[in-house]
């Protein structure tokens, strides 16, 4: 009798949720008392998926895996020495002088709006700037000294984050290497009847959105650099890795254009419309002739949906004590592959009520 019970979709849905915010609740208990290790696992796996595209391409060429897997590894080896004899430094030390050139630049901001506000006067303007720029002054001046509070810290806490990068490292290792057996081991965990459509759908929704982002950071990274250093730009180096690296969640990229614009204008105004448009121009080229041909529409959300997705991906990786930023970065391809799950959900419960329908009409 319970057999042939069929519940309409309404009802399955709300039975679904309830044990869905359970679970939720259940696996955050795990984890808190785990944390760290749940995100550096987490993030360990991000790097041996990416490390493992190339690698799959080299075995394509028919290069045998465990030789792939050397060359991968030591080219990565290779940049990270690279960036952390070359580039490192070079972010540490900007950062360094423009904490410590923020106040004048946030000082000559005043002035700025001193001079505006007396020009609004004189044209009978009611406007009043006074209180805009204190607040503006003390917000800004507050921020800095945070964040030169935690970079002091995070000196400070040299030991520990060697320790987590180390961790991270060698997990990233091992799961390049065994990875796919662990991955074909969870996947018998699942029905028979989703199970194709799960491990296709997370493999290449991550395979081309992570893949795709890292390599168009990496591109606008180094030609926002390029322009910057032909413009002459203070920081550039600085600025052109924030602007680049922050294309990893989207919108974020436009976000830290305008910044940088802004706090280089406070400076120099002309140099703030360089960067304005120099950033602008570079990232639309990188959008309209790279990122089609790199990632197509693997995607596939609204930009509200976007939107949407990524408050929702930052509150639920805090509250699972994975933290924000992790949370940020698997929002968006986690909220494309529940798109693709709930779609081929609702095919199949179109075509079981279609069929019973049809059942029911012959039966009259």
């Amino acid at each position: 009798m319970l057999e042939r019970l069929v519940l309409p979709p309404w009802l399955r849905f709300g039975l679904a949720l309830p044990l869905l915010v359970l679970n939720l609740w259940v696996l955050r208990q795990l984890l808190l008392p785990l944390a760290p290790f749940p995100a550096l696992f987490l993030a360990a796996a991000l790097l041996a998926f990416l490390l493992d595209l190339p690698t799959r391409w080299l075995v394509e060429q028919r290069l045998p895996r465990p030789l792939a897997l050397l060359l991968v590894l030591g080219l990565a080896l290779g940049g990270v020495v690279l960036a952390a004899l070359w580039l490192l430094p070079r972010l540490v030390t900007q950062l360094d002088e423009l904490i410590t050139a923020l106040p004048g630049w946030l000082a000559q901001g005043e002035t700025l709006l001193g001079q505006l506000q007396d020009w609004a006067v004189a044209k009978g303007l009611p406007t009043d700037f006074g209180n805009l720029s204190s607040e503006v002054i003390t917000r800004t001046s507050k921020l800095a000294s945070q964040l030169s509070q935690q970079l002091l810290s995070l000196l400070g806490a040299t030991v520990g984050l060697t320790v987590n990068t180390v961790i991270v490292l060698v997990l990233t290792v091992f799961l390049l290497i065994g990875g796919e057996r662990i991955a074909q081991g969870l996947a018998e965990w699942l029905p028979p009847g989703v199970r194709s459509l799960v491990t296709s759908t997370l493999f290449r929704t991550f395979r081309g959105y992570f893949g795709g982002q890292v390599v168009l950071a990496l591109i606008l990274s180094s030609l926002q650099m390029l322009v910057f250093t032909l413009l002459a730009i203070p920081y550039g180096v600085l600025f052109a890795v924030a602007i680049g690296f922050t294309t990893l969640i989207p919108y974020a990229s436009a976000l830290t254009i305008v910044l940088v614009s802004l706090l280089l204008a406070l400076q120099e105004p002309r140099q703030g419309l360089e960067v304005l448009v120099a950033a602008i121009t570079v990232g639309q080229v990188v959008d309209q002739v790279i990122q089609p041909r790199l990632m197509g529409k693997i995607v596939g959300l609204q930009p509200a949906w976007l939107l949407i997705s990524l408050p929702i991906g930052s509150r639920l990786g805090s509250l699972l004590g994975l933290g924000e930023l992790l949370g940020l970065l698997l929002a968006v391809p986690l909220a494309s592959c529940g798109k693709t799950f709930l779609d081929a959900w609702a095919v199949r419960l179109r075509a079981g009520e279609a069929a019973l329908a049809a059942a029911d009409g012959v039966r009259e």
